[in-house]
Order: structure tokens, then sequence, then C-alpha cells
């Protein structure tokens, strides 16, 4: 991520004194780009299944707390009007 911001102000410095410096900049910040998606390490395919499955099974759970919390709420406020 440094190096990136490094590229970045290289070219900024580079912009002010030549006016074709905006699209060196530009290729500086795709480079810096490129160079942090290649850090990134993707999960394989058992494992992206495996977490999606666990967030698709959390939120169905978060929804049907939340709705019998809703119900819940709602019984008490009809019992109270």
């Amino acid at each position: 991520m440094a190096e990136a911001e490094a590229n970045v102000n290289a070219a900024q410095k580079a912009a002010k004194k030549d006016p074709k410096a905006p699209k060196a900049a530009k290729k500086s910040w795709f480079k810096g780009l490129k160079a942090e998606f290649a850090k990134i390490i993707w999960p394989d395919r058992e494992t992206l299944f495996k977490e999606s499955a666990v967030v698709v099974i959390v939120s169905v759970v978060l929804g049907v707390l939340i709705a019998l919390a809703d119900m819940v709420i709602r019984a008490g406020i009809g019992v109270i009007i």
C-alpha cells in the first residue's frame, strides 16, 4: 500500500513539472492497483462454499430472531393499547 502511495505521490510531483504527467499518474495508479491485486490470496472453492453457507445460515437465524422479537413487541403493544 505504501508503495502505491509513493508511486502516486511521485506522479503528483511530476504532474506539477510536466503537463503530460496526468497520464503518468494514471499509469502509476494502475501499477499500484495491479500490485495490490497481486497480493490478494483468493480462497479455494471449498472454503468459499463453507464461508458462504455460514453467512446464509447466520443471516436466516438473525432474520428469524428479529421476526420473533418484532412479534413479541407487537403483541406487547397490542396488550397495552
